[in-house]
């Protein structure tokens, strides 16, 4: 997060407007307590991509146990589908209902429902003695779990020091992988425990994220922009006082409640808060256009392939010990991990849009490579392939990681206005839920069809992602949360920004007049 005292780079991250008011200081920010004591409350909400990150993990993981599979007959093809699946459907059964809670109740109550449920349905796995309680609990899983993901974005979107929103809100499901690290090693740890006890304790880790969350999530404050939204506006100047700037007369918290205020009332004044506006200007179908590109373009680029099926594709390959897919899994999601942070860290010096294009261009031609990987060892049962096919699948990962992981939320959590941010992001969970749904079907159902000929599917599919994101995306780097909206609605955005620059287009005579 670097040094505060680099006005231009400041002015590059957040804007000139910004950038002219924060506190100059030799410091780093966390030898600066107030600084420190925000990072570490946002590091409470970062633990949600945690627990997703753990689910994913943990499936691939207890697919490769005997015991699991022993447990519950021995599920495969549709029931295996369903496994993983239930999870997403109960996802997609909290999206809409979250995005009112969060604009209703704060962003705060969703997040602690959800971790408390959590936990709840975790026991019931644990204690799951057939395979309908199994899936039952990973329902549960997924519906309290979904409670948790869009507004624990949003608030730290909300929250975060302006000079920080980039790589926090990138770092966000960048720690998804933080979970499945966790998981996959727990998981290889346990492998060779009698009976139950190999797939039961990485399930009992399963519920300590959200535990932890409820315990932590009391320390954390609500978000401003809610609380200006709910006419509490010197409860927001608190909040911004205390974390951003406690520094009597503060220059950026003045300016950054100018911004928050004059910004949400614009919004409510125009009546540009409901489920139609998502799709009642140009500007908001081309955040709408975007928002459901990564929404499910995530799911749809092939990585769910090895995401939720990493043993049918080392098996494909000819890898099928059980140790062997369990330590691949292991140091295949510390190697994520590691890209995706990068990645968020690279946001604010390449920008987004040329981190997307990376991303998407990268994976399309590693893929081509593992496609070609996989036809040689099937057809000719090259060893050397085989192994090729492995390598490639880290390959994929890193491109995919470096902008798919950590902008997945970021992006479309900066593209929408106060007004419409929770709602943007349910669209997007929604039709991420519906595009994993669909894969976690189809997938295994078209690697045993067609093989290693599948994946010509996803070589489609990212040729397709990569033409739509040289059009569609633009670059949000350079301006605040509220600025951002310039970028899309030009002179008609509900912003003190267009407002000033409309008036910069008026003559000094008039100015007097509309002042």
């Amino acid at each position: 997060m670097g040094k505060l005292t680099n006005k231009e780079g400041n002015t590059k991250i957040v804007g000139a407007a910004l950038a002219e008011v924060l506190p100059d200081t030799d410091k780093w920010w966390w030898q600066q307590p107030h600084l420190l004591s925000l990072n570490l409350r946002l590091s409470v909400l970062l633990l949600s991509s945690s627990v997703t990150g753990y689910d994913g993990s943990l499936m691939n993981g207890l697919q490769t146990l005997p015991q699991w599979a022993s447990d519950f007959g021995n599920p495969a093809g549709i029931s295996l589908g369903l496994v993983n699946a239930a999870m997403v459907i109960g996802s997609i059964a909290a999206m809409f209902a979250v995005s009112q809670l969060a604009d209703i109740f704060g962003r705060r109550l969703p997040i602690a429902i959800g971790a408390l449920g959590t936990v709840v349905a975790t026991i019931i796995q644990i204690f799951s003695v057939n395979y309908g309680m199994f899936v039952a609990s990973r329902g549960l899983l997924g519906l309290f779990s979904g409670l948790m993901i869009t507004p624990s974005a949003l608030l730290i979107a909300e929250l975060s020091y302006p000079t920080h929103r980039g790589k926090l809100t990138s770092a966000f499901f960048t720690l998804y992988y933080s979970g499945a690290i966790l998981a996959a090693w727990v998981t290889f740890g346990t492998q060779n425990l009698p009976g139950s006890l190999a797939w039961k304790i990485p399930t009992i880790f399963q519920g300590l994220l959200p535990l932890t969350q409820v315990i932590l999530l009391w320390f954390v404050p609500e978000s401003p922009r809610w609380l200006v939204a709910k006419d509490r506006v010197a409860n927001a100047r608190d909040v911004l006082a205390r974390y951003h700037d406690p520094r009597p007369d503060s220059q950026l918290v003045a300016r950054e409640m100018s911004e928050i205020v004059e910004s949400i009332q614009m919004e409510q004044e125009a009546k540009n808060t409901n489920w139609l506006s998502l799709v009642a200007t140009p500007g908001n179908r081309k955040r709408l256009a975007i928002t459901l590109l990564v929404g499910t373009g995530a799911q749809l680029n092939g990585v769910a392939v090895t995401s939720y099926y990493l043993t049918k594709v080392l098996s494909s390959v000819g890898i099928t010990s059980p140790f062997d897919q369990n330590l691949i899994n292991g140091m295949l999601q510390i190697f994520n991990f590691g890209a995706a942070l990068g990645g968020a860290f690279l946001v604010d010096k390449l920008g987004r849009r040329t981190i997307w294009l990376w991303s998407t261009s990268g994976m399309l031609l590693s893929y081509i490579a593992w496609t070609a990987c996989s036809a040689v060892n099937n057809e000719s049962g090259n060893s050397g392939a085989g192994i090729a096919v492995v390598i490639f699948i880290f390959v994929v990962y890193f491109h995919y990681d470096i902008a798919w992981t950590p902008l997945l939320v970021a992006y479309p959590a900066e593209i929408w206005t106060y007004s419409l941010r929770a709602k943007g992001m349910a669209v997007e969970f929604f039709f991420n839920s519906c595009a994993l749904l669909i894969a976690q079907f189809v997938n295994p159902v078209g690697m045993e069809a067609l093989g290693w000929k599948y994946y010509f599917v996803f070589v489609a599919i990212l040729c397709i992602l990569l033409t739509l994101i040289w059009f569609l995306f633009v670059e949000t780097k350079g301006y605040s949360l509220e600025e951002i909206a310039v970028i899309f609605d030009g002179e008609r955005a509900e912003t003190s920004l267009a407002a000033d620059k409309r008036l910069e287009g008026v003559t000094a005579e008039h100015k007097e007049d509309v002042a």
